[in-house]
């Protein structure tokens, strides 16, 4: 029996229809990833190393500990020391700029999948395909409609990076307590007030835990994307590997891990930072909030 689905002929046929008819939205989609990722490198770059070396640090100790701040320390030695810095500074930057647009584009998918099921049930399987799929796969796509540099291998590091943001995002808001929000609704917030000063504010661990998912896998993915052009790190380790030189490899690979460990523990520290918000300070900050508004209602029909 001859059985054969022409899924790959209707992929095909897909891509060609895009790169027919879609082609200007593309291009300025490109434009905007290439303009956003160059400016955090340029800026970046122009910072002296010194400089950019004592703000790392800094931030290290103020947001983690000092005792992570010592690390920072050794950390923006062994990279400086490696002759990587350019490099690392360019990973930076594409994570970044990666990570932004990821996340500019994935809350708000959230918040929508939190506030509808119908959008939660179209949502979730392609959030499903996303994360299920190999990484390698996103590279076909990226190169063949951007080309190959460092803005299709931004575009294949933002797709692969954005569903932990939808869902953590949507999790987070689900699982604001019924009573919170019937507290809000009680001091007579609007579906807007809800979900801006009771939803949000409550869901904010795990939508930072969804930022710092994000950041990693951008990490992650910015080494695989060196296969088309993304540079930085990736570039090092991709060098090393074609050259079988394991020195190379490994201080390319080192350089990530020590990015990685920076990034994470910094980008947790703001999620920790707002697990103190109780019920009782959310109804305070309502009351405080209504009875604001009460009083400028009252000002302004005096005058």
């Amino acid at each position: 029996m001859d059985f054969d689905i022409p899924i790959g002929d209707w992929v095909e046929a897909g891509v060609n229809w895009i790169q027919t008819n879609l082609t200007g939205l593309l291009d300025g989609f490109a434009d905007i990833v290439g303009l956003l990722v160059d400016t955090f490198e340029d800026g970046l770059l122009a910072v002296p190393p010194l400089v950019l070396s004592v703000i790392i640090i800094a931030l290290a100790a103020w947001r983690v500990s000092w005792k992570f701040g010592l690390f920072a320390i050794l950390a923006v030695v062994l990279i400086y020391g490696m002759d990587i810095w350019s490099e690392t500074v360019s990973t930076l930057a594409l994570v970044i700029g990666s990570s932004l647009l990821a996340l500019l584009i994935g809350i708000p998918i959230g918040i929508a999948m939190a506030r509808s099921e119908t959008v939660e049930a179209v949502v979730r399987p392609i959030l499903d395909f996303m994360q299920t799929m190999p990484p390698f796969v996103y590279l076909i796509p990226a190169a063949i409609f951007f080309g190959l540099g460092k803005v299709p291998g931004s575009i294949a590091t933002l797709i692969f990076a954005m569903p932990p943001a939808v869902r953590l995002t949507n999790l987070g808001i689900r699982q604001v307590s019924q009573e919170n929000v019937e507290a809000g609704l009680a001091f007579g917030c609007t579906s807007r007030q809800l979900l801006l000063k009771v939803q949000l504010p409550l869901a904010m661990p795990s939508i930072m835990a969804g930022v710092n998912q994000t950041i990693m896998l951008a990490l992650s993915m910015v080494v695989i994307a060196s296969m088309i052009g993304a540079g930085g790190l990736g570039n090092t380790v991709l060098t090393g590997i074609q050259r079988l030189d394991v020195g190379l490899g490994f201080e390319g690979g080192l350089g990530v891990v020590l990015l990685a460990i920076l990034l994470d523990r910094v980008t947790q520290s703001f999620g920790q930072g707002r697990r103190g918000v109780t019920t009782r300070s959310l109804i305070e900050r309502l009351r405080q909030l209504f009875s604001l508004g009460r009083v400028n209602g009252r000002q302004s029909g005096s005058n």
